[in-house]
């Protein structure tokens, strides 16, 4: 068993969201409602790694989930 972790970002255009995941670059989807989101997060998680493993390359574990801090600016 693997443990990602993934973001979800609003998607104002379509009302939902656009999921990324960190620590695998371009493995990205998205849903309308945060429980859509992670069933597509798995999905999109286990093709991108079925893929890798077809041209065998390795699967990049997360060692520590990222962090995600804000920061403010002076515009």
């Amino acid at each position: 068993m693997r443990t990602y972790t993934i973001i979800l970002e609003p998607d104002l255009e379509d009302d939902g969201y656009t999921v990324t995941v960190p620590t695998l670059p371009g493995c990205i989807t998205q849903g309308e409602t945060v429980e859509q989101c992670l069933e597509r997060a798995r999905e999109a998680i286990e093709g991108y790694i079925e893929s890798l493993k077809a041209d065998g390359k390795p699967v990049p574990e997360e060692t520590a989930p990222p962090q995600m801090l804000t920061v403010h600016v002076a515009a």
